[in-house]
């Protein structure tokens, strides 16, 4: 049914700037895997990577000069001394006791006692990475923020300088960063993109690695298990390691026609030449940046067996997805969703869903979400399970000019929900929400601004 929109209804102000990375953890994409992010010379280029090591950690360490000490972000105690929470990242001297990203507060505090907990502040966090980026900016002009703790920069005006002269740059880099915000970090140069982050691997913490000839870039780079690529996930590993491909150097001999048979001709050969070094891709600004889909993840402080709360938080959930879309200006009719059980296994069960159309208006996508999932959370509730983490995301994304024959968003809504973002934009995101969003499963989370 369409619905006509009401011309006396008064005009909306701008909604405003919408706080897109607001919530969002490490926003990173693939961009070298990618063909309209590559430079049509076929020149050889130079280019550095910048890792801030353990990152949100070391920016915690120098906050509450927590020097020395094993420093966990992502968790945090209660009243009575219990431990809640996830891991988000560790300080390095965490790391040496075993604990682990993504393993929960309780397995770290078992790991090391002593360890101390701080809850994630992404508001401190992008306040630090305005000051790197803006450090890398004197350095060079094209500079990229891959995500909050790591860039690139495009030198290749520097091909023709020496190892010694490179190693010289990379220090200057270390120490301006180190001068400017009291954070170490670890600075790789090399001919591709895809190398210049593998060689900052290469020694860690606070390392600097120059692979700037063929030589060294065999002895370094060649003998690297294959998934440490861009692009190269598991499943794909899988694959290859099927037809006995382990490390770059097998995959560089065996050519790229393999790589197409398993991944397609095009990228395929793409994937290939981005594990050999022949990438040439792009260094570039991220404002203008819009992913290839949009998601949103919650993992519960503790567990629930009560399917109406995790309704809650997929009204979180799609608030979130939503308020994206419009801000990138997007719209899709696909969504995912999966919910994971509190087990050991890290058991679940995932689903999908269409929206009536395109949209990007809450109103479309939380009722049918909860109509596909709703079933399916009481089902495995008589079974006995119960739900500690939810996402909720997009499987392809369509531009918002795309007119559909059979369905229209209703005006009303559209303008309900640029009155909303105008709101939230202005006073905070959490100033207008849905009603069944506070029937949630109660408790802070990993995330300092997201704490009740």
């Amino acid at each position: 049914m369409n619905f006509i929109e009401n011309d006396n209804l008064p005009d909306l102000p701008n909604p405003g700037h919408y706080q897109l990375s607001k919530n969002v953890h490490n926003i990173t994409r693939y961009q070298t895997v990618a063909a309209d992010m590559q430079h049509r010379s076929l020149g050889d280029r130079l280019y550095v990577h910048v890792d801030m090591n353990a990152f949100y950690a070391q920016v915690e360490q120098l906050c509450y000069n927590l020097y020395g000490i094993p420093v966990v972000v992502g968790g945090w105690r209660k009243e009575d001394g219990t431990v809640k929470g996830i891991v988000a990242t560790s300080s390095y001297e965490a790391r040496n006791w075993g604990i682990k990203t993504g393993m929960s507060a309780l397995e770290a505090y078992k790991l090391c006692p002593f360890v101390v907990f701080k809850q994630v502040d992404y508001e401190k966090y992008r306040a630090f990475s305005k000051r790197i980026k803006a450090v890398l900016d004197t350095f060079s002009p094209d500079v990229e923020a891959y995500s909050m703790d790591e860039y690139f920069m495009d030198i290749t005006w520097k091909q023709s300088e020496s190892y010694e002269q490179l190693v010289e740059f990379g220090w200057d880099i270390k120490e301006a960063i180190l001068e400017e915000t009291g954070l170490q970090c670890s600075v790789g140069i090399s001919t591709s993109k895809t190398y210049s982050k593998l060689a900052s691997d290469l020694e860690k913490p606070n390392g600097l690695t120059v692979l700037n000839s063929k030589e060294d870039i065999r002895d370094n780079i060649w003998p690297l298990p294959l998934d440490e690529v861009w692009g190269i996930g598991r499943r794909r590993f899988e694959k290859l390691k099927s037809r006995g491909i382990y490390t770059i150097e097998e995959a560089i001999e065996r050519g790229y026609p393999l790589f197409q048979n398993l991944f397609g001709k095009y990228f395929g050969k793409l994937l290939w030449e981005t594990a050999a070094g022949k990438d040439r891709a792009i260094v570039s600004d991220d404002t203008e940046y819009i992913p290839e889909r949009v998601s949103y993840g919650h993992t519960f402080s503790t567990w629930t067996d009560d399917p109406w709360r995790v309704a809650g938080e997929f009204a979180k959930a799609t608030k979130q997805v939503c308020y994206r879309l419009r801000g990138y200006g997007k719209k899709s009719d696909k969504f995912f969703g999966n919910v994971r059980f509190q087990s050991v296994d890290k058991e679940g069960f995932s689903f999908t869903f269409r929206a009536p159309g395109l949209t990007n208006l809450d109103e479309y996508v939380l009722g049918n979400c909860l109509e596909k999932v709703m079933p399916m959370l009481f089902y495995y509730k008589d079974r006995g399970k119960t739900f500690r983490a939810i996402m909720l995301g997009t499987t392809e994304l369509n531009m918002t000019t795309q007119a559909e024959l059979f369905f229209q968003e209703n005006p009303k809504f559209r303008r309900m929900y640029r009155a909303m973002d105008y709101l939230n934009n202005r006073f905070g995101l959490e100033t207008i929400n849905h009603g069944i969003s506070h029937f949630d499963v109660k408790g802070n989370t990993h995330f300092k601004e997201r704490s009740i």
